[in-house]
């Protein structure tokens, strides 16, 4: 596994809601904060987006917005303003439900993929905590291929109904978030002042000991080891990585142990000794105290806390 799709699959639960919304006209709909990360696609038309924090982005076709803490927002069909809020809008339900009955596009409106990822904010990579409130990535000719690509096959599978749709879409929206959190790692990198995760993945030091642990997670590592993997000098290794990533490889390392035994224990019915050893603990009762020392809970209650969160949602 690598350091992106580790940081996903940590905080993923279950699979993604989504509508397709056709409106026309005047309109305006509020999304509520909540745990998860929202998104939307313009297929047609265009239309604005604002979040609670006050910043707005004009979106057209083939445009996507990442919301990826969950903030709430407003969406409407022109800019958004304090009155316009206050006087308009309606919730999204009760938008998706006045809409939902216009199953035909109409030529002057606009139609938009809308949904929601369900996360554990609970063990947040630091790589998904970095992400800013909003994502905007708007359609350019040449950028985000994948992106782009990723957009018009999951159009075409909404446009009619084919046989293994229900199979296709979900895989189809989580290459989507895949895409989104890429595009916007590669654009972020490409600035003079670079977040600090592209930056990190961006290091070919750094990032040869980030796929070594992440790859291997529960083999015997040292910061010998980990040095070697990346060619380098302990002090070398020492000093970039806890630059970049803001903990030493050891600690991160520790960290990121405890965080894929929490998803073991939410996502698999395995006993606490088998994720002790696929994690790298010599035994349950090491694990159990440093999962203690991290979550502030033992093992076994967080597995029941998680499992209903996991019902729930």
């Amino acid at each position: 596994m690598d350091v992106v799709s580790d940081a996903i699959s940590a905080v993923r639960l279950g699979h993604p809601s989504f509508h397709r919304v056709r409106t026309r006209g005047s309109w305006c709909a509020r999304l509520d904060p909540y745990d998860g990360a929202g998104f939307h696609v313009v297929l047609k038309g265009n239309c604005w987006l604002r979040t609670d924090g006050g910043a707005q982005v004009s979106l057209g076709v083939g445009d996507a917005v990442l919301l990826p803490h969950g903030t709430g927002h407003v969406i409407a069909d022109a800019p958004i303003d304090a009155a316009v809020v206050a006087q308009k809008t309606v919730s999204f339900e009760q938008w998706l439900g006045e809409t939902g009955a216009r199953a035909r596009p109409d030529r002057d409106g606009t139609e938009l993929l809308c949904g929601k990822y369900w996360l554990d904010c609970s063990r947040m990579h630091p790589l998904m905590a970095e992400l800013p409130e909003i994502v905007h990535l708007p359609s350019r000719v040449g950028s985000h291929l994948e992106l782009r690509a990723a957009i018009d096959l999951l159009a075409g599978e909404l446009d009619e109904t084919r046989p293994g749709s229900c199979a296709v879409l979900p895989n189809l929206l989580d290459l989507l978030l895949v895409y989104m959190i890429r595009s916007w790692m590669t654009e972020t990198e490409a600035e003079t002042a670079g977040g600090v995760w592209p930056t990190a993945l961006g290091d070919p030091v750094t990032a040869a000991a980030l796929r070594a642990m992440h790859s291997k997670p529960g083999a015997p590592w040292s910061i010998e080891r980990l040095a070697a993997e990346a060619g380098v000098s302990r002090p070398t290794l020492a000093r970039r990585f806890t630059a970049l990533v803001g903990r030493s490889p050891m600690a991160y390392l520790t960290w990121w142990r405890v965080i894929l035994a929490a998803t073991l224990l939410r996502d698999t019915k395995e006993t606490l000794a088998t994720i002790a050893g696929r994690v790298g603990y010599g035994s349950p009762y090491a694990l159990s105290h440093a999962f203690e020392r991290e979550f502030g809970t033992t093992p076994g209650r967080y597995r029941a806390q998680a499992t209903g969160r996991s019902a729930v949602g």
